[in-house]
């Protein structure tokens, strides 16, 4: 029997949070009841790999958690180790609210562990502050006792229990934005937050990162914001461009360089990304070092299931490092399984334009080829186009293929131009393709699409001066 949205809000709103993770089970059966889809799919147990690395991602989180309270590292490590009922209970819910990414096996990033459970500990910290040590340490069993954090919301169970995902993300966004807001003067901001503005990055982006991401607010500026800058500086990224690395991946400033960072770089190296090259890497897609070896391993595991070679690989890591950002179950393998159905030799692309394996089926890729179909071109020439050059693919419909091709249509080429120039749709409107069209037609010229395209200025302007010259010489 399906249980309405209604029965299932009603019983969960007097759910403890401190109940163990039985009633996590118990909520998973109620959200398949309310979806009416089989149970034996999502109650499908999970790989003990994957609950392993969940759990010591946790054990992360809580640390850094507990240290935001006030507590030392060393304290702070001593309480978790002592807290494996409560870690295996965030596990639980890390499960439920990420059900679909536990089932296929993608491993959550720590961005998403942390969005999942701080709400969770903020909660339990406005409602159980004065025994939240006491409490996590002897979970699943409640505090001995219970007492209202002084000056702090309630979030006890009542009336209001409904609004508690809103109230428990609001009591932590409020009190971490509190340490940068307005009102706060310069001198009384946090120390690392007075560094980065010191250092280039905008308070108003720092305001942003803190809503955005919270613990941002908390990051010690000697023992995480000041080395990883160093960190940066050595491995050559501009000083000018790190404010742009934090604002993007805000998440690096917690990330431990010894047992975290630099481990991860150097799996990286050895799988081929070229270490002459991490600054330009790290500016393109700063967030690629935070990623555990598992999240790696499966981009890279899905690159060799392709036919790519070790070497290969590791030029895609280095040249395209967003791939590993992307999911190989929701994202790569449907794009590569959509171009095998139209005939695109998955190999090629996934080596020369891999960008496009990250990009929707349904929402880009296929919309693109019914296209270029409609404009009469075959599926032959289509998959020719891709193989040359297949980041076009990548671009936007609406706003870059469409106008391109109708300015293309003024220009007087036959259609074949494009198939043997696809990349035209890679270049700028207005700042190559219609300055170099009209200075060829001004000059009298009939150069090829490509030739036009891809001269550099210098044979461009030889082109155009020896054409001026020739037409002096025929006057006289």
């Amino acid at each position: 029997m399906k249980m309405s949205s209604e029965s299932h809000e009603e019983m969960m709103k007097w759910i403890p949070l401190w109940l163990p993770a039985k009633v996590e089970c118990f909520q998973r059966k109620l959200e398949i009841a309310e979806s009416g889809l089989d149970g034996s799919l999502c109650l499908k147990p999970v790989a003990a790999t994957l609950l392993t690395t969940m759990k010591k991602e946790a054990k992360d989180v809580l640390t850094f958690f507990l240290e935001q309270q006030g507590l030392s590292n060393i304290v702070a490590a001593t309480v978790v180790k002592k807290s494996d009922l409560f870690l295996e209970h965030l596990v639980s819910r890390l499960n439920i609210l990420h059900k679909t990414g536990f089932l296929t096996g993608r491993e959550l990033t720590t961005m998403e562990i942390r969005e999942a459970v701080s709400p969770f500990l903020e909660a339990l910290v406005a409602e159980h502050s004065d025994t939240l040590i006491d409490m996590i340490e002897h979970f699943p069993h409640p505090p001995p006792e219970v007492k209202s954090a002084p000056q702090t919301p309630s979030l006890k169970l009542d009336q209001d229990q409904e609004k508690l995902p809103v109230l428990a993300i609001d009591f932590m966004s409020s009190r971490a934005m509190a340490r940068v807001s307005k009102s706060v003067r310069v001198e009384d901001l946090p120390p690392h937050v007075i560094y980065l503005i010191e250092l280039g990055l905008d308070v108003e982006k720092i305001r942003a990162i803190t809503r955005k991401f919270p613990p941002f607010s908390y990051y010690n500026l000697e023992r995480k914001v000041r080395p990883l800058v160093k960190f940066l500086l050595e491995l050559g990224v501009p000083e000018s461009d790190i404010p742009r690395v934090i604002y993007r991946s805000p998440q690096l400033c917690g990330i431990s360089l010894s047992k975290k960072l630099i481990p991860t770089m150097k799996y990286l190296e050895e799988l081929g990304v070229d270490n002459k090259k991490w600054s330009k890497l790290i500016l393109r897609f700063p967030a690629m070092v935070a990623f555990s070896q598992r999240k790696i391993n499966s981009t890279v595991s899905f690159l060799t299931e392709m036919g790519l070679s070790k070497e290969a690989i590791g030029k895609v890591l280095t040249r395209c490092p967003n791939i590993v950002g992307s999911s190989v179950e929701d994202k790569l393998r449907p794009a590569a399984k959509y171009f095998k159905s139209i005939g695109v030799d998955v190999a090629v692309i996934a080596q020369n334009c891999p960008q496009i394996l990250s990009v929707s089926v349904e929402g880009n890729l296929r919309p693109k080829t019914e296209f270029f179909l409609e404009k009469g071109y075959n599926i032959e020439e289509i998959v020719l186009m891709i193989h040359r050059s297949g980041t076009f693919y990548a671009c936007s419909l609406s706003r870059t293929v469409k106008p391109k091709w109708e300015f293309f249509l003024s220009m007087g080429y036959p259609r074949s131009e494009l198939v043997k120039f696809p990349v035209y749709f890679n270049l700028s409107l207005e700042g190559r393709i219609k300055p170099r069209y009209a200075l060829m037609k001004a000059c009298g010229l009939r150069w090829t699409l490509s030739r036009l395209l891809s001269a550099s200025d210098i044979s461009l302007e030889k082109a155009v001066k020896a054409k001026m010259e020739k037409m002096e010489n025929s006057d006289c």
